[in-house]
């Protein structure tokens, strides 16, 4: 009875479908086969059965979301960089996100991802940027 329970538990938790966290100059974006590099930029997307596609800026990840490549209800896990925390996925769908030409991207997007509205309010100030929310960014690449 005990050697079955710990053998349900390893089937199960072996079957478990996780994030893995952005490995900067290592991971190759799935989009444009770029090296990641800016920790303050990346997304990561995973799907029910486990794949991993990883990408360097935001629009490659919208521009791979949106081709029909996968479906989006694919996808378990939608995650972007949270800008003031480097390397720090957050769930893509509930993020901040700011388009401003004083940003940086690695691929041009010019967008950036926020954990919080807060956060995003004091670089908007600063960058001169205007708010974007998940459905308009994905909008923005179809």
């Amino acid at each position: 009875m005990v050697s079955s329970l710990l053998l349900l538990t390893l089937l199960f938790s072996s079957c478990t479908v996780q994030p893995e966290p952005l490995q900067y100059g290592k991971d190759v974006c799935h989009f444009c086969k770029m090296t990641l590099m800016d920790k303050k930029f990346g997304a990561e997307l995973v799907t029910h059965k486990g794949k991993i596609y990883r990408f360097d800026d935001l629009n490659c990840m919208l521009n791979f979301y949106n081709s029909g490549y996968e479906a989006p209800e694919t996808f378990q896990y939608k995650l972007v960089v949270d800008f003031t925390n480097p390397g720090q996925l957050i769930d893509a769908t509930n993020a901040f996100y700011l388009k401003s030409s004083a940003l940086r991207t690695p691929m041009g997007s010019e967008v950036a991802a926020f954990a919080s509205k807060s956060s995003l309010d004091k670089h908007k100030k600063e960058m001169n940027g205007i708010f974007l929310g998940w459905g308009e960014v994905v909008t923005q690449y179809k």
